[in-house]
């Protein structure tokens, strides 16, 4: 047994000190010998200590590397080309995923959401409802699923589908707002809930706002000062010019200002995965590598060649919700195998090697990319993407810098009209001048079909257009051979169908490695402090 000890109270307090001393990064800059922090040095103000928070809600940390897209596809009799993409070693960067798909129930909060803060907006409630009755077939009985899959509790943890590609990039939208107002309303950066809503208990109300902000919370005017709520754990303005209310007194005589995005502690945008980032995040290789060798390749998101599983408590029941034959949905009643005759809960089966839930099979998932067949031979080796659409938020006033927004307090976006930085006097030129007719040309910054075969062709004699987007993963109404991660599909953008759904995925922002805990590592040295006054 290890003998306990026991330390005086001050010595701790003396080493906290200490660790606490060493691990605060310097605040007085390398080049200038300013300190940063300070009103009376110009108080421009630096997150000292940064670190990497914990991944938005419901998002996992996918360490990102090298791998061979397209690398698990399997020769299938009959399939073709388009199924795949050409075989190409491809670096992925770090970044989050949702564990699992975006439910029924998360997707009913979200038109809930919409439901209270636009009572009247009847049009814009209709737009965000899936469509039902993508579970209508002509010789099938599916009508209890038009009536009930997305509203009845036995279905609200089971993933939501009938939604198209462009109300699954809105519900990106919308859950990237709610996080980050989430965020700022909880830590008091923000006037919180229970002051909004007349809730608080007396004598904890924060900071009233200077100028209470009309329309719901949204991140880019929050960021950009057109939404001015600050509570009572507000960041100080160190400001030289910052003044404190009138009349204010005690800490509310404290300037204060809203959270910047060099503060870190805003989320980055909720977004659809790409293309290669799904495929990545599917194979998981990351259980299966070592010093940077893959010992073991998959063609699953699972180890091994089956479709079931081996270990000795569920041996031989079936690793995802698939149809084994033509006919064969759950199995056999009494013994079934999959145990789902549609969708299952999000949460079934076993999470592959980054945690991911369903990954192959339940139903397929949308991922950003526009479809070609062959997109990768063209594509970049590093972070692979065919669909960007280069925009910029609308300007209202060059002076001042605010930027125009929606009746939803959405920033209107316009084409992007210059591949640079533009000087001052064309960037007001552009802002006085009309907007032009259509896009411009080069806002479609992936050259899409430039370099496509048979570019010239696509929408005229073929379903591939550039509204064409891909969807992975295989679902309850496929056969195993769409399992494999490599397998790829497409539908239009503004199409759904009971077997596609979603899940979203973040950016990572800093260092690629998530843990560097007994790894190597080169140390740096600390910077060689400067004292203005001995020099």
């Amino acid at each position: 047994m290890r003998k306990a000890y026991i330390y005086p109270f001050g010595l701790l307090m003396v080493i906290a000190t200490i660790i606490s001393c060493k691990s605060k990064k310097s605040s007085i800059s390398e080049k200038t010998g300013l300190e940063y922090n300070k009103k009376e040095f110009g108080g421009f103000q630096v997150a000292n200590n940064y670190r990497r928070g914990a991944p938005g809600p419901g998002l996992v940390e996918i360490e990102g590397g090298v791998f061979v897209m397209s690398g698990s596809a399997q020769e299938v009799s009959g399939q073709e080309l388009g199924n795949y993409n050409h075989k190409r070693e491809t670096t992925v960067s770090s970044f989050y995923m949702d564990e699992t798909e975006v439910s029924n129930v998360q997707w009913l909060e979200y038109l809930d959401w919409i439901k209270s803060t636009y009572p009247t907006d009847y049009e814009y409630y209709y737009n965000e409802l899936p469509d039902t009755l993508v579970w209508r077939r002509p010789l099938s009985y599916n009508e209890p699923y038009v009536d009930n899959y997305l509203r009845h509790p036995a279905y609200q943890d089971y993933p939501v589908v009938g939604v198209s590609w462009e109300q699954a990039q809105r519900y990106c939208v919308y859950r990237t707002d709610r996080v980050n107002e989430n965020l700022l309303r909880s830590q008091g950066k923000m006037t919180s809930y229970a002051e909004l809503n007349g809730t608080a208990k007396k004598g904890k109300a924060g900071a009233t706002p200077t100028a209470k902000p009309t329309g719901p919370f949204t991140t880019d005017l929050y960021l950009n000062g057109q939404y001015d709520d600050k509570g009572k754990n507000a960041p100080r303005d160190l400001s030289p010019s910052a003044a404190p209310a009138a009349g204010a007194k005690g800490r509310a005589a404290t300037p204060t200002r809203t959270v910047r995005l060099e503060d870190g502690v805003l989320k980055q945008p909720y977004r659809l995965p790409t293309e290669a980032e799904w495929e990545y995040a599917a194979l998981g290789l990351i259980g299966n590598t070592e010093y940077e060798n893959v010992n073991t390749n998959k063609i699953y998101p699972w180890n091994g060649l089956g479709l079931s599983s081996a270990k000795k408590s569920t041996r031989g029941l079936i690793l995802a919700n698939f149809k084994r034959t033509k006919g064969d949905y759950m199995g056999v009643g009494g013994t079934l195998n999959d145990k789902g005759g549609l969708t299952v809960p999000v949460r079934s089966y076993q999470p592959n090697d980054f945690g991911l839930y369903n990954m192959a099979g339940n139903v397929n998932e949308w991922v950003s990319d526009v479809y070609r067949e062959g997109t990768f031979e063209a594509a970049d080796a590093f972070n692979p993407y065919r669909g960007n659409l280069y925009q910029n938020k609308q300007s209202l006033d060059p002076t001042s810098g605010k930027i125009a927004k929606d009746k939803y307090n959405n920033p209107i976006l316009v084409a992007a009209t210059s591949g640079k930085k533009q000087t001052w006097a064309e960037k007001q030129a552009a802002a006085a001048a009309p907007a032009p007719a259509t896009p411009a040309s080069n806002s479609y910054a992936d050259q899409r079909g430039y370099r496509d075969k048979q570019s010239e062709l696509y929408g005229e004699t073929t379903l591939v257009n550039d509204k064409s987007r891909v969807y992975k993963g295989g679902s309850w109404d496929d056969q195993a051979l769409w399992l494999n991660p490599a397998t790829r599909r497409f539908l239009n953008q503004d199409e759904a169908t009971a077997d596609i759904g979603f899940r979203c995925a973040m950016t990572m922002l800093g260092a690629s490695e998530i843990s560097s805990v007994g790894k190597a590592q080169f140390k740096a040295e600390k910077a060689r402090p400067f004292n203005p006054k001995k020099s």
